[in-house]
C-alpha cells in the first residue's frame, strides 16, 4: 500500500486538458463579439475533433494539419488564413509549440485601398466631445501620420520622442502633427514605460500576456486590434451613409 500511496504521490497535478483551455482562451476580457463568434467557429473544431480531455501538451501540429485540411480544405484563402491565424493565437497563448507548422497561409485577392473617410465625417468625428482620451489620440495618430494600425498600437511610452513628433516602430518612423501634439502628453501623464495605448480593464491573474504587452506601472495590458477596430466601428456608423462604420484603415489623410 505504501508503494502504491508513492505511486500516485509521484504523478504530480493533473494535465491542462484542451477543453477547458479553450473556454479560458475564448474568456479573455479583451476580445469583442465578432472575434469571439471567429474564434469559436475554428476552436469549436478543434475540440470536436480532438476531444476536451485531451491533454493540451499532447496536442501536435500533425493533429491540426489534419483537422484543418479536413475541415476547410475547400475553404477560400480568406477563410482558410483566418482559421490558422486563430490557432496561432491560441497555441501562443497556452504556451505551445506552433500548431500550424505543417500549414501554409494561401495568397488571397489584393484589397482595393480603403476609401478615405471624407472631411465633412471627420470634422463631425473629431469634433465629438464625449470620446476618451485613448480614442482620441488613437484616431488623431493613425490620421496625421498615415501608419499602418498594427504599428500605431505597437508604439511604446519610452518609443516617443514628443519634441520632434515621431516615434520608432520597428525599422520605421510615425510622425505627427500638431493635434496628435496636444493629447500625447496627457495620454502619457505619469507613464514612463509599457504599450502607448492600453485596454480598459487589467486582465484576469490567470491571462496575463507577454511583459512586453503589460504596462508596469498601471498593470493594463496593450489594446487589442480587434478591440480597437470595433470601437471605432461603433463610433462611426452614425457617420457612416451606409450604416456599418467606417474602419480604422480609412482615417488615413486624403494627402
Amino acid at each position: 500500500m505504501l508503494r502504491r500511496a508513492e505511486d500516485i504521490a509521484d504523478t504530480g497535478p493533473p494535465l491542462p486538458t484542451l477543453g477547458p483551455a479553450i473556454e479560458d482562451f475564448l474568456g479573455r476580457d479583451d476580445l469583442d463579439a465578432q472575434t469571439l463568434r471567429s474564434y469559436g467557429q475554428t476552436l469549436r473544431r478543434l475540440r470536436l475533433s480532438l476531444g476536451d480531455r485531451t491533454p493540451l501538451p499532447s496536442v501536435t501540429a500533425e493533429q491540426v494539419t489534419r483537422v484543418v485540411t479536413t475541415a476547410w480544405g475547400q475553404a477560400a484563402a480568406k477563410t482558410w488564413n483566418r482559421h490558422l491565424s486563430t490557432l496561432r493565437s491560441f497555441g501562443t497563448w497556452a504556451g505551445l509549440d506552433d500548431l500550424t507548422a505543417g500549414l501554409e497561409r494561401r495568397a488571397e485577392p489584393r484589397r482595393p485601398p480603403a476609401q478615405a473617410i471624407g472631411p465633412a465625417q471627420l470634422e463631425a468625428l473629431f469634433g465629438r466631445t464625449d470620446l476618451s482620451l485613448r480614442e482620441r489620440t488613437l484616431w488623431r495618430l493613425l490620421h496625421e501620420s498615415a501608419a499602418p494600425v498594427k504599428a500605431v498600437l505597437s508604439l511604446n511610452v519610452e518609443d516617443l520622442d514628443l519634441d520632434d513628433r515621431r516615434a520608432r516602430a520597428g525599422g520605421t518612423w510615425v510622425t505627427w502633427r500638431s493635434q496628435t501634439a496636444r493629447l500625447l502628453p496627457d495620454l502619457v501623464a505619469g507613464r514612463t514605460r509599457g504599450p502607448l495605448f492600453l485596454s480598459d480593464r487589467r486582465p484576469a491573474p490567470s491571462r496575463t500576456p507577454a511583459p512586453a504587452d503589460l504596462c508596469p506601472q498601471t498593470g493594463r495590458r496593450r489594446l487589442s486590434y480587434e478591440r480597437a477596430e470595433y470601437l471605432f466601428k461603433q463610433a462611426t456608423k452614425t457617420l457612416d451613409p451606409a450604416g456599418n462604420g467606417y474602419t480604422l484603415r480609412q482615417l488615413k489623410s486624403q494627402q
